[in-house]
């Protein structure tokens, strides 16, 4: 069962530790979005947290809440290669599209996602999210209706 939690001393250092493949270039590093979350903090409703798995952090998720527009952004998902292909990443989105629909707050979910990140696209898809057509950043922008 996965579970999504605030970002706090007790699992700060393990989400930092967290790495993709040098090179591969999908997803920002974790001190990077971080950071963003910082940044962004007054001018958006930005949210780290930490994806776990029976009591262990697996995954870094950051959220983006668009009131305005009706709209949740996962800005960025990340799983370090060791916790890849064990279906966290589609129990994580399946958690949070039904906390998007339960809360009321939202329309649609949006996320971007790099044309040659293969394996992102298919998971997305098979969650029903559609490509809107829209290239942002050199992303494919994708769209699920709630």
């Amino acid at each position: 069962m996965i579970e999504l939690r605030q970002i706090d001393t007790s699992n700060f250092d393990a989400i930092m530790r967290m790495k993709r493949p040098d090179g591969e270039g999908f997803v920002a590093p974790n001190a990077f979005s971080l950071a963003q979350a910082w940044l962004y903090r007054e001018a958006n409703r930005v949210f780290p947290v930490a994806i776990y798995h029976e009591e262990e952090p697996v995954g870094f998720l950051l959220l983006d809440e668009d009131v305005a527009e009706r709209c949740l952004v996962v800005w960025r998902i990340m799983f370090p290669p060791e916790n890849q292909n064990k279906g966290y990443g589609s129990q994580t989105l399946r958690r949070v599209i039904a906390d998007a629909r339960a809360s009321g707050k939202f329309d649609y979910l949006l996320l971007t996602v790099n044309p040659k990140n293969t394996l992102g696209r298919h998971v997305y898809e098979k969650l029903g999210f559609v490509h809107t057509g829209k290239i942002a950043h050199g992303e494919m922008e994708m769209r699920l209706e709630l």
